[in-house]
């Protein structure tokens, strides 16, 4: 049964990649735009929060897209690092008072994808194809993988998400 789940990890990660993604967009237009509504009130549009509002959005826009994701997540990832250390620790040290699960959460996300990549459905994948490259899908499936799961070295291969 695992290696019948491990054929879909590329799917899996693209799904988790979208959705965190999609959500992180919504961070971004809250602050920007006031969009979606927030549930409290939201602290002014000085230039932290406009640069916070600016990286989520855009940053949240290249991972939905598969698109330079691995040095996005990179930035990312430093970005809810921070935004905890500066925003919500200094509140109270447990992330469940401090409301920092979700930068928390995020941080280890997009360090994922860091080392992971972007998986199936993303520009990346759809430009090593396109080039004939192959694609290396990053979750421990090769690209000299054959049809009956044994391996074989790859022809070519290249550095997942170059």
């Amino acid at each position: 049964m695992q290696t019948t789940l491990s054929r879909y990890a590329p799917q899996a990660l693209a799904a988790l990649r979208i959705v965190t993604g999609l959500l992180f967009i919504q961070s971004g237009t809250q602050k920007l735009f006031g969009f979606p509504a927030a549930p409290m009130e939201m602290p002014p549009l000085d230039a932290l929060m406009t640069t916070a509002g600016i990286l989520e959005a855009l940053g949240g826009l290249l991972i939905v897209l598969g698109l330079l994701t691995r040095p996005t997540a990179f930035i990312l990832c430093g970005f809810m690092a921070v935004a905890y250390w500066m925003a919500h620790a200094p509140m109270n040290f447990f992330p469940a008072s401090n409301m920092g699960g979700f930068a928390i959460l995020y941080c280890f996300v997009f360090l994922y994808f860091v080392f992971a990549g972007p998986g199936a459905w993303s520009l990346e994948h759809r430009r090593h194809a396109r080039e004939g490259l192959g694609y290396l899908g990053c979750v421990g499936i090769r690209s000299g993988s054959s049809e009956n799961g044994a391996y074989r070295e790859p022809e070519r291969s290249v550095p997942c998400g170059a």
